[in-house]
Parts: structure tokens; sequence; C-alpha cells
């Protein structure tokens, strides 16, 4: 039989695996649009100046 402590130990067991996939995803997304952000701008806004007079 587990106590009730062990219950705790996982929960924050997981709490520190939720907060590192989080920081991970963060890293990556603020990477891809460091890298791809001017680029994907660029394909937005100069059709729609072309648009615009």
């Amino acid at each position: 039989m587990e106590s009730p402590s062990s219950h705790r130990d996982e929960r924050g067991a997981t709490s520190v695996e939720y907060a590192l996939m989080i920081g991970l995803i963060t890293v990556v997304i603020v990477g891809a649009v460091t890298l791809f952000g001017i680029g994907v701008r660029d394909l937005f806004f100069i059709p729609a100046g072309v648009l615009n007079p």
C-alpha cells in the first residue's frame, strides 16, 4: 500500500515535467518566430502594399 505522501511527490514531479515541456515549447516558438518572422511578415505585407496604393 502506498502512503499519501508518495502521491504528493508524484504530483510535484509531474508539475516539474509540465513546466519543462512548456519551457521547451516556448523556446521552440521563440526560435521559429525569430528565424521565420521577417519572411512571413513580408509574405503578407508586400502583397498588401501592392493592393493598397
